[in-house]
């Protein structure tokens, strides 16, 4: 069952440098959209051969569409299709048919089991990274929903493979994001993040990181070694940001908000400069009153 956890806890250090789950839309020269051909150049029915004094037709390749077009009429036969029947299906020749399905088995987007065609591995592996590239841009979009109405800088972030990792940060001119000046992973003890994704550990696995990744300080308020933070730890309360007070940057607060789904530790987190300290509390809070409303579909996205 999904829950919500905040913890207090000592100061927050501002994350990595500014990321963003999804990269930002190119658009190429001449006001071209991805996916459309240019009015000057664009292409005839598919298939069709290039006319001298036309605009070449270069652009699709015919067998590529034909191959796809296999490919979406095989995905709608959950117990597969024979060769005979795909070829009526998609409107392709026989020979055609054949050619393609050979090609698509060797490729391993197809596999061919008693004379029937199904989805192979490779286009298994292409629908699941389409699924993980939805399940990002959920998490761009709720953060940036955020960040604007909140009017500060909001990262994601995740405690897996031993690791504390940020998967999403999304700010702003207005409200940038903290500069990564030491590396975050190793320095877990000394912003909120990492404060925050330690105090959902056991003690034995608190340890074991930060026997990795021992306690250094960083700034005058950084905690000062293992056994005092261990101990501010063990005092975190739930249902309480996390909070840090220039540990990891000077002139920098954070709060961190921790959200556990499953065995999986996570937390989202704020920042802001230190002479707007005052802002921060009230602003997790709002961040965590967020988050328990859109915890639903941030479950859904919690493996990003």
């Amino acid at each position: 069952m999904a829950t919500v956890d905040t913890a207090p806890a000592e100061p927050h250090a501002p994350p990595t440098s500014p990321r963003s789950c999804t990269p930002p839309v190119q658009r190429p020269p001449g006001g071209t959209v991805p996916g459309q051909p240019h009015a000057a150049t664009a292409p005839g029915p598919a298939g069709s051969a290039d006319v001298p004094g036309q605009p070449p037709a270069a652009t699709l390749i015919g067998s590529v569409q034909r191959a796809m077009r296999l490919l979406e009429t095989v995905a709608a036969h959950e117990y597969g299709a024979p060769a005979k029947q795909l070829a009526r299906e998609t409107g392709l020749a026989l020979p055609t048919t054949y050619h393609l399905l050979r090609t698509l088995v060797h490729e391993g987007y197809l596999r061919r089991e008693k004379g029937l065609f199904f989805l192979g591995d490779a286009a298994e592996r292409l629908s699941s990274s389409g699924a993980q590239q939805k399940r990002r841009s959920t998490v761009a979009d709720t953060l940036a929903h955020w960040r604007d109405s909140i009017g500060v800088p909001v990262y994601y972030a995740m405690y897996r493979d031993g690791e504390i990792e940020v998967m999403c940060v999304s700010d702003s001119r207005e409200a940038p994001a903290v500069e990564e000046w030491a590396d975050f992973r190793e320095t877990g003890h000394a912003h909120a993040i990492g404060q925050c994704l330690l105090s959902q550990l056991d003690e034995d696995a608190r340890r074991e990181h930060l026997a990795r990744y021992p306690v250094q300080s960083l700034t005058p308020y950084t905690v000062r070694d293992s056994h005092a933070l261990l101990r501010r730890l063990a005092r975190t309360a739930r249902m309480e940001p996390v909070v840090e007070r220039q540990e990891y940057a000077l002139g920098t607060v954070c709060a961190a908000v921790p959200i556990t789904v499953g065995t999986t530790a996570a937390t989202m987190a704020i920042s802001l400069p230190a002479h707007q300290s005052d802002r921060l509390l009230p602003a997790a809070h709002r961040l965590q009153a967020g988050i328990g409303r859109h915890l639903g579909s941030l479950t859904l996205s919690i493996s990003i």
